[in-house]
Formats: structure tokens, sequence, C-alpha cells
């Protein structure tokens, strides 16, 4: 099972109500349906979605979720840092694919996250105005780690980018 199935299989309100009457112990169809005060035909198709999905099994007749397939989602479905990152314990921290999910504190650790964004982000000696500054560290900043306008001042502030004019440079 993918996190996008997962997402798919738990979207519709109905099947997530059904997945937790599931959870909280209903053992059969007809007892979903009396906690969840959904129509049988709902819970049915309900659970036969989330059988599918491999969220839920009916061992021995009894509906259960399928916890071993729910760890092995959770295991799988890591998102995938890049090679580098990967081999430094702050970049592991603060990146998950690409994506900046917090700022460190320290400002050691800061400017290292720092020098690798500006790294992948701008040519050393290329000229950039502000708007392209802003454009390519929105990508960054999806996961609300932080805001583009804070990595900008950071970069100035560590010296990673240059500021003339209103125009920005990687020395």
């Amino acid at each position: 099972m993918t996190a996008h199935a997962l997402a798919g299989a738990l979207a519709d309100d109905g099947r997530r109500r059904i997945f937790a009457a599931i959870v909280l112990g209903a053992p059969s169809t007809a007892d979903v349906a009396e906690r969840t005060g959904l129509p049988a035909r709902v819970v049915l198709t309900g659970v036969r979605r989330l059988t599918d999905a491999g969220l839920v099994t009916g061992v021995d007749g009894a509906l259960a979720a399928d916890e071993a397939s729910l760890r092995s989602a959770a295991r799988d479905s890591r998102p995938a840092d890049d090679a580098e990152p990967a081999a430094d314990p702050v970049l592991r921290t603060f990146l998950r694919a690409g994506v900046l999910v917090g700022l460190p504190a320290q400002r050691s650790r800061r400017r290292l996250l720092l020098a690798h964004i500006a790294e992948r982000s701008f040519e050393p000696g290329t000229r950039y105005p502000e708007r392209a500054v802003d454009d390519a560290l929105k990508p960054w900043c999806a996961a609300g780690g932080s805001d583009h306008a804070t990595l900008r001042r950071y970069l100035i502030d560590e010296q990673l980018l240059t500021r003339e004019h209103g125009i920005y440079q990687r020395p």
C-alpha cells in the first residue's frame, strides 16, 4: 500500500467513519452500520474499498484493521531524501524530499542548511533580481518550515548571498 492509496481510501468521510468503527472494535458490517449510522449498502461498499486498499482484513469473518499493512505503509512511504542530505544529520533532520520542514535554532546548523540551499538554488557569479531569488526560495518553503523572505534574509546575513541595489549574487 502506498501513501497515495492510503489517502485515497480514507478521503471519503463515510470510509473514515467505517474505518474508525472497525479500529474501535466493530467486528461485522452490521455493527459498523449501527455504530456509524450509515446505511448497510454504504458500509458494505466502504468495507470493500478499505479491504482492497489493504486497511481492513476479514480474519475469521471478523473485521479488523490490518495493522501490519499500516506499519508497512508508514515505513515504506517515507519521502526519499536526496543522497547528500542522508549523509548529513542536519540536512536529514530539516529537509524532507527537498523541502524545508524547519530551521535549526543553532547558528552553525542553520548556516550548514542555508549553504546547502544556496548551492542548489543559485549559480556563483550569476546576478539575480529579487523576484528570481524569491521564486528560487519558495519551493524550499512548501512545507511551511519557513518563508522565502526569512530564508533570503538569513542567506544575506550569513553572506551566502550578496545584495546590491536589489540585485543578488552568490559569491
